[in-house]
């Protein structure tokens, strides 16, 4: 079975699987969160509308400078 879009992939974008995780879930609670708000349906989950988002780069962790 192969998984699209591949986590090695989404991996190389993030940096690491933990970060990943943290940034996928926190995007999918925030897509939850406001559907539910406004009472509107939601088509597909939010775990994969925030892992698209991810792949496409329109997510991404913002470096912090060190200074």
């Amino acid at each position: 079975m192969m998984l699209y879009p591949p986590v090695a992939e989404l991996v190389d974008k993030i940096g690491s699987r933990y970060q990943l995780v943290n940034l996928v879930a926190r995007r999918a609670r925030v897509i939850s969160a406001k559907a539910e708000e406004e009472q509107i349906p939601l088509e597909r989950k939010p775990v994969s509308s925030a892992i698209d988002e991810v792949y496409t780069g329109k997510l991404s962790i913002a470096q912090e400078s060190k200074e």
